[in-house]
C-alpha cells in the first residue's frame, strides 16, 4: 500500500511539473495557429501524460502482483507455479520470463538440497555407528537406523521416550555435554547393550545442538574378558599341574617300593590317597585347558534345519527317560549356516543339556516341559539361533555371571559349559548371549 501511494505521488507530481513547464513556454512563446500552436501541445500534452503514467502505474501493479504471488507460492513450496510468456506485450513477456526463470532457479535449489538431504542420511544409514542429534530441551532432530536399532526403539522424537527402557540412560543423554565420553549399559528386549557415547556440538540457525555417536561394545568387552580368563586358566593350568605332576609320580614309585618291602598299611592308604587325589586333580584341571584348547573353527555350509533336528533327536538319545516337548521353528527349509558344524552342535547340545536339567529340578512341576529351537535370519542376514525352555528363570544376579569361567550353580558342576560355548561362538565369528525375557532364551548368533 505504501509503495502505491508513493507511485500515485509521484505521478501527480509529475503531470504538475509537466503541466506547469509546458503552459510556462507557452506564455513565453509567441501565438501561432493551427500544428505549430504550442497552446494545442501543451493541451494535448498535459492529458496524455497522466494517461501513460497511469498505464505504467497499472503495470507496475500487475508486476508487483505477480512477484509477490511467486514468493507466495515458494513459500508454500508450490513450484508449479508459470507465468505466460508468450500472449502479452513484449515488456510483459520479458517480466513473465525472468519470474519463471527465478522460481525454476529457486526450484532446482530446493530439489538439490532434498537430494543431499536423502543423501546425507543414506550414507548415515549405512554406518555402523549409531548417531542422534537433539537439543537442549531433548527433542531429536535427526537419527540414523543403527542408533535405533541400539536403543530398540521404533519411533524416537523425544529423550523421554527412552524413561520406559532406561531412566538411568534417558537421564544421562539429557544431561551429556559436548566433549564427554561415556559408557551405558542397559538391557531392551534384544538382550544386554554396552553402549558407548562420544559427545560433540553444532549451532545450526542459532539453535545449539548435541551430536552422540552411540557404538555398542559389548563385543570387545566379551573379547577383552574372554582373554583374560584365558591368559588366568593357562596361568593357573600350568601352575597346578607342574606342582601335582611330580607328587603323583612319586607317590607312585613309593607305592610299589612299600608293596616290595610289605610296609604298614597305613603308609599304603595314605601313598594311594595322595595318588587318587592327585590324578583327580589333574584331570580336574585338564577339563579347564579345554577352555584354552578349543580347535580352530573349519567352516564349511550346511543346511540349518537337518542340523536342528539331528540335534534333537541326539538330546532325546542322551536323556531317554525325558518327557520333554521338543518345538522346533525354522523359518526356511533352505536356510544355510556357514560354521564348524561339529563346534556348533557342541554349543547347541550343551545349552539343550542345561534346558532338560533346568525342567527336570523344577520341583512341584505343573505345567509340561517343553524346549524351543527357533532358527531365522533378521534383516541385517545374520542367521539366529533361539533356544528357549520354559523351565525356572535365572535370576538376574545369577545371569550377569553365567558366561563367567569356574562359575556355577549346579552341584558337581565345572562351570565351564558356557564359558566354551561362547568361546567356540566367538571364534566362529558370532556370539552368544541370554535374552532377558520371562522364558530363559540363549541366542546364537552368526554375522
Amino acid at each position: 500500500m505504501g509503495y502505491n501511494y508513493l507511485f500515485q505521488s509521484a505521478i501527480s507530481l509529475l503531470t504538475a511539473l509537466f503541466a506547469g513547464a509546458m503552459w510556462a513556454l507557452v506564455a513565453m512563446g509567441t501565438p501561432h495557429q493551427g500544428w505549430d500552436n504550442p497552446r494545442f501541445w501543451a493541451i494535448l500534452s498535459t492529458t496524455l501524460l497522466p494517461l501513460f503514467l497511469y498505464r505504467q502505474w497499472r503495470l507496475y501493479n500487475r508486476h508487483v502482483r505477480k512477484v509477490l504471488f511467486m514468493l507466495d507460492a515458494i513459500e508454500n513450496n508450490d513450484y508449479s507455479i508459470h507465468f505466460p510468456e508468450t500472449d502479452e506485450a513484449a515488456d510483459t513477456n520479458l517480466v513473465n520470463r525472468s519470474l519463471n526463470r527465478v522460481a525454476h532457479i529457486l526450484y532446482n535449489v530446493k530439489s538439490e538440497t532434498a537430494q543431499q538431504e536423502k543423501y546425507y542420511e543414506l550414507i548415515l544409514d549405512c554406518v555402523n555407528t549409531g548417531i542422534l542429534v537433539l537439543n537442549d530441551s531433548g527433542a531429536i532432530y535427526q537419527k540414523n537406523n543403527e542408533s535405533m536399532r541400539l536403543l530398540g526403539l521404533e519411533v524416537f522424537t523425544h529423550v523421554s521416550q527412552l524413561n520406559r527402557i532406561d531412566p538411568h540412560l534417558a537421564q544421562l543423554l539429557a544431561n551429556c555435554r559436548p566433549g564427554e565420553k561415556m559408557q551405558a549399559p542397559f538391557c531392551n528386549e534384544r538382550g544386554t547393550v554396552n553402549l558407548s557415547i562420544r559427545v560433540s556440538d553444532i549451532t545450526v540457525h542459532k539453535e545449539h545442538l548435541r551430536i552422540l555417536a552411540l557404538n555398542d561394545i559389548n563385543n570387545e568387552l566379551d573379547e577383552k574378558e574372554i582373554d583374560s580368563w584365558i591368559r588366568l586358566i593357562r596361568i593357573l593350568t600350568h601352575e597346578i599341574m607342574n606342582s601335582v605332576t611330580p607328587i603323583t609320580s612319586l607317590s607312585d614309585t613309593l607305592l610299589e617300593l612299600t608293596e616290595e618291602e610289605n610296609a604298614p598299611e597305613e603308609i599304603k592308604n595314605g601313598l594311594q590317597t595322595i595318588s587318587s587325589t592327585g590324578k583327580g586333580l589333574l584331570s580336574f584341571v585338564d577339563s579347564y585347558r579345554k577352555f584354552t584348547r578349543i580347535p580352530t573353527p573349519e567352516p564349511a555350509l550346511f543346511y540349518v534345519k537337518g542340523f536342528v533336528e539331528r540335534m534333537v533327536k541326539l538330546a532325546r538319545h542322551l536323556y531317554p527317560d525325558t518327557r520333554i516337548n521338543f518345538r522346533t521353528d525354522v523359518v526356511s527349509d533352505d536356510l544355510i549356516l556357514y560354521a564348524d558344524e561339529n563346534l556348533i552342535s557342541q554349543v547347541v547340545i550343551n545349552l539343550l543339556k542345561n534346558a532338560i536339567q533346568a525342567i527336570e529340578s523344577e520341583k512341584d512341576r505343573k505345567k509340561e516341559g517343553e524346549i524351543g529351537i527357533r532358527a531365522y535370519c533378521n534383516e541385517a542376514e545374520a542367521v539366529l539361533i533361539e533356544i528357549s525352555n520354559n523351565g525356572p528363570a535365572i535370576p538376574g544376579d545369577i545371569a550377569e555371571h553365567i558366561f563367567v569361567p569356574f562359575f556355577t550353580t549346579k552341584e558337581g558342576g565345572s562351570g565351564i559349559g558356557l564359558s566354551i560355548s561362547r568361546q567356540i561362538m566367538r571364534l566362529s565369528g558370532g556370539s552368544l548371549s541370554l535374552l532377558p525375557a520371562k522364558e530363559t532364551t540363549f541366542v546364537l548368533k552368526f554375522n
